[in-house]
């Protein structure tokens, strides 16, 4: 039996929140295991490699060197590995019998919450809820009022819709593990994953794979035997459907070389953009679709092995699949175009940034100390430099920075800083202690994964001092404009207060804007995908400030929020306001969320110029308020 990282990752989930279910008030001991749970479960979902490799090569000694798993849970973490159950978790369930994957990310309703209804009537799910709800019942119950009634069924029903998709992220180590086992068989000659993977949209419905080889029945019958299958829902001498025991559905299609791009081309879509495709075929006379295209009056192939023959067949130039959106692509591509040209020569790539300007350490709720998320940056991925962010006073829940700290880290960076320029700070013999575990792990998944595996160890490296302030309901900061000004750089982000209108949202983003003080906007509209849409603000509103203030927005590239939207990006850039792209990074390994911040970015249409963390450190500070 195979169980993958985000079985793990899962059970432990389901385990803190019947935790917290089964807490009361005044228990604080039971919170803080809660907490443990989940950080162990965001730890394992973010391995680059699977916890069962680990647990093979090294056993409970090597999950004990994972961060933040401890000795309780990694013997549980052992116990699943080794018999696909955990009996303090199935304890739990006896005690709660609720469906508990279907409360699991519901906004609105936590365990704590969810007790308590319980308490005075019996709800197993989400189904009982929403009768609750209808029934008027849910009101008659202290906390509960009209008003959020209403509230929760939206949130229902956002819920459900994000339950069908998964996000980007979480699939993308799947995806290599899937492409690492059929390339194993050395029996395909290429390979590409397609449909919305490719176009590298923020959620993902399920896997598209198209591969070429001489011997598709049997590459077939060994994509059946793949581990982690549930289910094989179809299976054909050149194509086969399976479902994984995590729910995704993927499909594999075997096709001849000679099609292999036009292939890729029509499963890659959108399909809006197929469409168009296909007119402009019709109007040449030809035929367009998987298997390649054809003259009408002849039936002649006239390409079909490549994606660029046939943009070049229908007098088009070839379109980036995150560009593939019928968004004026397609009528800016005609062959020869120089605008054209000159816009995918700047767009931004996967190799732009230089630097990373939201990073979290353990002086708040990242997970490493400053020397460490520094020293990986560096050696790892390449980056010439990172701004520490740690969250500010208000913020208690992230253990946040007040006036004193902020200034005490700034000193502590600065002495850090001096280290680098000494030459001394990247070599091995300061390497951190992090298990040599997870620095191999880490270098498998940036050579793997990123194209910008630089591996620098020599040349400038910089820490640059920062905060992210919290924004308070007013539109003012919890931190004073003083200190803020010593700091080379001031993120702003809303953290509370999600419920207000439009109105005072978008106030309070814009006052923060216009204080002298903030250079970047974090995160702005708060969304979590699949789990909160966001407050709600006047993004056009907040564009022409930022643009009269100069001040940054950033695009948050952590997959689970990806903030800005893509049509934002391209209204950012449409006004001239600049942006910058940030990983979120609370552990090194979140370093590796660049390359989604980057993909949302080209999605957007966005150009290096347009990314200012594009710069090197010191231009990017001349450019700055």
């Amino acid at each position: 039996m195979t169980i993958s990282n985000a079985e793990v990752a899962k059970v432990l989930r389901k385990i803190a929140f019947l935790v917290e279910m089964d807490s009361n008030k005044e228990d604080e001991s039971i919170n803080f295991k809660n907490r443990a749970y989940l950080k162990a479960a965001d730890q394992i979902e973010n391995l680059p490699v699977p916890i069962e490799k680990i647990y093979k090569e090294s056993g409970l000694k090597g999950l004990l060197q994972i961060p933040m798993i401890g000795k309780a849970i990694s013997s549980k973490i052992e116990e699943f590995l080794n018999t696909g159950k955990i009996e303090y978790y199935e304890k739990l369930r006896i005690k709660y019998p609720i469906e508990i994957d279907e409360f699991l990310g519901l906004e609105g309703i936590g365990p704590k919450t969810l007790r308590t209804i319980m308490d005075r009537v019996p709800v197993k799910n989400i189904k009982d809820l929403e009768n609750l709800i209808k029934e008027e019942k849910l009101r008659t119950i202290p906390g509960f009022s009209q008003k959020k009634e209403s509230n929760l069924l939206k949130k229902i029903e956002s819920h459900r819709k994000g339950k069908s998709r998964s996000l980007l992220g979480d699939l993308y180590p799947l995806v290599a593990q899937i492409e690492d086992y059929l390339v194993d068989q050395k029996k395909i000659t290429k390979i590409i994953v397609v449909g919305s993977f490719r176009r590298m949209k923020e959620t993902i419905g399920d896997i598209d794979i198209l591969v070429v080889s001489r011997y598709p029945a049997e590459v077939i019958n060994y994509f059946t035997k793949m581990p982690n299958i549930d289910e094989v829902l179809s299976q054909g001498t050149s194509k086969a459907f399976v479902r994984l025991n995590n729910g995704t559905d993927v499909d594999l299609l075997v096709v001849p070389e000679d099609s292999f791009g036009s292939a890729s081309l029509y499963f890659t879509g959108s399909k809006e953009h197929g469409i168009v495709l296909r007119k402009i075929a019709q109007m040449h006379g030809y035929r367009l679709n998987e298997w390649g295209l054809f003259d009408n009056s002849t039936g002649q192939k006239l390409a079909g092995e490549s994606e660029s023959e046939i943009y070049n067949r229908l007098d088009l130039e070839w379109i980036p699949p995150e560009m593939r959106e019928n968004q004026g692509e397609i009528q800016m591509a005609k062959k020869g175009s120089k605008i054209w040209q000159q816009k995918i020569q700047n767009l931004i790539s996967y190799e732009s940034l230089k630097g990373d300007l939201q990073v979290h350490s353990s002086n708040t709720d990242g997970q490493l100390s400053v020397e460490e998320m520094a020293f990986y940056a560096r050696t790892i991925f390449g980056l010439d430099y990172i701004a520490i962010t740690d969250h500010t006073k208000s913020l208690s829940i992230a253990r946040g920075l007040d006036e004193h700290q902020l200034l005490d880290q700034s000193n502590e960076i600065s002495e850090i800083n001096d280290r680098i320029k000494s030459g001394e700070f990247f070599s091995q013999e300061n390497r951190p202690n992090i298990t040599k575990h997870l620095n191999k792990y880490l270098k498998e998944s940036n050579a793997k994964n990123s194209k910008n595996s630089r591996n620098k160890i020599n040349g400038t490296f910089k820490i640059l001092t920062a905060a992210e302030v919290n924004i308070l309901k007013d539109g003012s900061l919890d931190i004073s404009n003083n200190v803020l000004d010593k700091l080379d750089i001031v993120g702003a982000a809303i953290h509370s207060n999600f419920n207000l209108s439009e109105d005072i949202q978008t106030e309070r983003l814009i006052k923060a804007a216009q204080n002298p003080s903030v250079d970047i906007i974090f995160h702005p509209t708060g969304r979590i995908i699949n789990k909160r849409e966001g407050y709600p603000i006047n993004i056009s509103k907040l564009l022409s400030i930022a643009l009269e203030t100069d001040t940054i927005l950033e695009i948050d590239a952590h997959y689970n929020r990806l903030d800005l939207k893509d049509e934002h990006i391209r209204m950012a850039i449409e006004k001239g306001v600049k942006l910058v792209i940030d990983s979120d990074a609370h552990h090194p390994l979140h370093y590796t969320f660049l390359k989604f911040g980057i993909a949302q970015a080209r999605r957007g249409w966005a150009e290096r110029g347009d990314i200012l963390n594009t710069l090197s450190a010191n231009d990017l500070l001349k450019n700055l308020k």
